[in-house]
Order: structure tokens, then sequence, then C-alpha cells
């Protein structure tokens, strides 16, 4: 039976990020067409104002030359005939005002007399223009329906000397209003469509863009679990396909590290197993043969304390290791003279070569002063010249030399010892590595010598490498940047 999670499956339907891109897209989409429907009904609606105007002045116009004379001469039968006529084919009511702006004629035959006070009508009549043309709300004239819109059009009456009035020209817009409805319901139901396809068309694409995500997310999930060997799956091409790279890369890391620690608790528990197995049998010996002669009794308490330095050793090293790694290790930086501390060290190490018989020469530059931990540092040079000893036949040669180029200093630990076989020359520098397990056990190495070098030489911000021949020699060769003058290492 599988179990869905809630909060996956929501995850899943709304895709964060793709529910995201969706919104906004539909939102982008909106807005545009919002903004469209705006400009475009705005545009419809000037273009069937300006039609409307021009065709009611025209017909205004051409009616007005022939209204004058018959007002003019009071043909009130003819005028009145012809304003109702007109009014018919115009679709519309026509009144003739006089100079004071009263109702002289009415094609409704309903407002005689009556003073109209409409801006078309004075803006003539003050001789501010010669027609004039306006849309109100029903009710500017006595009698009208409020609530609805109506348009006036107004021109003037030129008798043979003089003014003579106004005609004025009274027609509703329902028609015009009623198409600017019909053009805002198409657009509507275009915006409706495209919304829904730009929608459609956006989960589709955003799902496509994050499902790499999704599906890196739940890799991540695999490996949150425990499982560092899930991968996610590379493919398609710009930066999905970099993050898919880039934490595949992390993940091999991650398991590498992984696999690494393991090794590194078995070898510490396999290191500490054996001289604690060691002292147990030597102590169970002292203690279960009280009669063992004095000599041996020396012997087996002298190998226990050996056992016990190897312990104490092994300890000391995963110690410094430990801190290295936390980074929580205290590095005392000040200016030193790096020649000293490493003649200092030689010497320190003379004796242990002089014991075996072998040759511990000295190549080194005078004078090069570094920014850095002394403690630290000769440190390093004791673990490389110790290594080299240990690893270099009885009579063999060991040549340390030091100089400097430029902005940096150059240590060479040389040897003709047993050297190192080309398998294991990328793996000397691995924590609990040996060349040779059983003479490494006979003089007492750790394992962690050369791994505390290289993180002692990476945290002044130098490298270490090293070159070797099987039963030639190695060679170890350490970069370090002297530093500035002010503080901080180069």
């Amino acid at each position: 039976m599988v179990t869905i999670s809630p909060t996956r499956t929501k995850r899943r339907f709304f895709g964060r990020i793709g529910f995201q891109i969706s919104a906004v897209f539909l939102l982008l989409i909106s807005l545009s067409f919002y903004i469209t429907d705006i400009r475009l009904t705005d545009f419809v609606r000037d273009y069937l104002y300006q039609q409307r105007i021009r065709q009611d002045s025209l017909s205004l116009e051409k009616l007005a030359v022939t209204v004058a004379p018959l007002f003019q001469s009071v043909q009130s039968d003819r005028l009145d005939e012809t304003l109702v006529s007109s009014a018919g084919e115009m679709g519309g009511r026509l009144m003739v005002l006089d100079t004071d702006g009263k109702v002289q004629f009415d094609s409704y035959a309903e407002l005689m007399g009556l003073r109209l006070e409409l801006p078309e009508v004075v803006s003539i009549l003050t001789g501010s223009r010669t027609a004039s043309y306006g849309i109100h709300t029903l009710g500017a004239i006595p009698g009208e329906d409020a609530g609805s819109r109506i348009a006036y059009g107004a021109v003037q009456i030129v008798g043979t000397e003089k003014p003579l009035g106004v005609l004025l020209y009274a027609s509703g817009v329902n028609e015009m209003l009623k198409s600017l409805r019909d053009v805002e319901r198409q657009l509507e139901l275009v915006f409706i469509i495209v919304a829904a396809i730009a929608l459609l068309a956006a989960v589709f694409f955003s799902n496509l863009i994050t499902r790499p995500v999704n599906e890196l997310s739940d890799t991540i999930q695999q490996m949150g679990k425990g499982d560092l060997s899930v991968r996610a799956k590379v493919k398609g091409t710009g930066e999905m396909r970099a993050l898919a790279e880039n934490y595949n890369m992390m993940a091999e890391q991650l398991e590498s590290l992984d696999k690494s620690r393991n090794q590194f608790v078995s070898n510490a528990s396999h290191e500490l197993k054996t001289p604690l197995t060691t002292m147990k049998i030597l102590l169970e010996n002292v203690l279960y043969q009280p009669d063992m002669p004095v000599e041996m009794r020396e012997e087996f308490l002298s190998d226990m304390n050996h056992e016990i330095d190897r312990l104490t050793n092994v300890v000391g090293d995963l110690l410094s290791l430990t801190q290295m790694d936390s980074r929580k290790m205290t590095v005392n930086m000040a200016w030193f003279d790096l020649s000293d501390t490493v003649a200092n060290t030689l010497h320190l190490l003379r004796p242990q070569a002089d014991k075996r018989a072998q040759e511990l020469a000295a190549k080194i530059t005078p004078g090069i002063m570094m920014y850095g931990d002394q403690a630290k540092l000769e440190q390093v040079v004791y673990n490389l010249t110790e290594n080299a000893l240990k690893y270099t036949f009885d009579g063999g040669r060991i040549v340390v030399s030091l100089q400097s180029k430029g902005k940096q200093a150059f240590l060479s630990v040389q040897d003709n010892g047993i050297g190192i076989p080309d398998q294991d020359i990328a793996h000397i520098f691995d924590r609990f590595y040996r060349v040779d397990k059983a003479r490494s056990r006979e003089t007492g190495g750790t394992g962690l010598g050369l791994s505390i070098v290289r993180q002692l030489v990476t945290m002044h911000g130098g490298e270490i490498s090293v070159t070797s021949t099987p039963g030639k020699g190695s060679t170890f060769t350490v970069r370090l940047p002297l530093g500035e003058k002010g503080g901080a290492p180069a």
C-alpha cells in the first residue's frame, strides 16, 4: 500500500514554483487584456461618437438651409411639415428655437414656448459657435425620462441678414451604446478564451520547467533518508542541466565523504583495538603467572609501555585531525625565521639518523622569513623528515632543502629509501593508509602523519606533492606562501 503525503500532494498539485509561474503568467495576461479592453473600448466609443457627430452635423446643416427661409417667412405649416418629415427620416426629434432660446416649432408638438438652456443651444445663441454637439443624460429637457442618454445637435439658422435662431436635433444613443456593449462582451469572451488557453499553457510549461526541480527535490529527500547513492537525472540544457550536474557532483562527494568517514572509524577502531588487545594479553600473562621470571615480567611491562605510547600517539593524532576538520584548531600567526625552524627540527632528528648510520643533509637558504604558525610548520618538517628516516634503509641518505622564490617558500624532503608504488601515491595522504603495513607497525607509525601534514599545509594556504620511484626513494615538496607585511598570508 502506497501512502501519499498530503503536503507532497499539495506541493505537486500547486507545484510551488509552477503555481507561482502560472499565477504570474495569468496575472500578466489579465492585466494586458484589461488595459487592451479599456483602450479598445475607448477607441470604439470615440469612433462611434465621431461618426455620429459627422452624420448628424451634416444632416442638420443641410436641413438648416432648408428651414431658414420657412422660419423667416413664418410659413408655419410647411415648416412643421418639414420638421416632422425630417425627424422621421433622421430617427429623432427636431425643434426650432428663436434667438431667445424659446421653442417655436417641435416635431413632437410638446415644448412650444418653452425656453431651453442646453449648453449646445447657449453656445450658439451667444455667438461663440455656429454648431455644437453633445451627449447628456435624459431629463435635460422637461418631459424626458431620466436615466438614459441622448445626443443633442444644434446648428445656427441664418436668415438673409442675421441669425434667426437654432435648429436643435435630439436623438437616443441606445444603438450606439448597444454596439459598445456588444464590443465589450466580445472582448470579454475573447479574454476568457485566451485566459483559459494561457492558463493551460502556463501550467504545461511551468510543469515542464519545474519537473526537474521536483525530481531533484525527491532525490534530495531520498538522500535525506540515508541513501547517498541516489543521483539526479541529467537531461536538457542550460541552468537545469548544470544544477543536476552540480548536485550529482555534491552527492558523489558526500558519498565519498561518508565512505571515508566509515573507513576512518573502522581504521581508528582497528588502530585502537590492536594495542589494547596486545596490552590485555601481556597483562593477563603477568597476572596469571605470579612465578614469572623477573626478566620476562620486565620485558612484558616494557612492551605494554610501548603499546601505551603507541595508543597515546594514535589518540593525539586523532584529536589533532578532529580539531582541524572542525576548524577549532588555534592558529598563532606571527613572523618567524623559517630557515632556523627547519634547521632546529633537523637537529632534533639527527640522533635518530645517527643511530641507523643515515646521512641527514640540509640545504637551507638562510634568512627566509614567514608569516605563519611556527609550531605547526615545525611539525610539518618533523613529520616529513621522520617519515623519510623510517622508510630509508640503514646507511641511507635524506636531504632536506629549503629555498624561496618570489613570495613563496619551497621545502623538499628527499630520500633514497623503499619508495612508493604508483598505485599507492594517490592514497598516500589518506588517513591510516600505509604502503608497508608491517614496517609501519614496527616503527610505531599511526598512519596519520602525512594526513596531518597536508592539513597543516592547507591551513597555511600551501600545497604538498610527492614523486616516488619504488626502490629508489621519494621526494615530498611543500609550497608555502611567505605572507605579506601587515599580517595575512599571501
